[in-house]
């Protein structure tokens, strides 16, 4: 009497559920690390454009109240080689007086999106 080896309809069921399990509790932590990831990388640009208004009203003698445009900050030969962007969004960071906490333009979609 010979047995055919393999598996059966029940077994692959099985490894199937368990597999879509798995899936179902993993995809959710994948979301709110990537959401989380770029909270922590719009920050990192907001206050990298901060340090590069400082900077700019430091060494062009301007005061607080002063806003620096674009080309002040961004450029190869800027303090910043290329104006950043929110990573969950495409707008870029409108500059704000040197004494103004910068802003990120996706805050009213992303609330964790802030200076602290």
């Amino acid at each position: 009497m010979t047995r055919k080896s393999g598996f059966t309809l029940v077994e692959i069921m099985i490894v199937v559920a368990i597999i879509g399990l798995l899936a179902a509790i993993a995809i959710p932590n994948f979301v709110k690390a990537r959401t989380a990831s770029q909270a922590n990388a719009c920050i990192a640009n907001m206050k990298q454009v901060e340090g590069a208004k400082a900077t700019w009203a430091l060494e062009a003698k301007k005061n607080n109240a002063d806003t620096p445009a674009s080309a002040d900050l961004f450029g190869a030969t800027a303090y910043i080689r290329t104006a950043p962007v929110c990573p969950s969004g495409t707008a870029a960071y409108v500059l704000t007086a040197v004494a103004t906490p910068q802003t990120c333009p996706n805050v009213a979609a992303n609330p964790t999106h802030v200076l602290p």
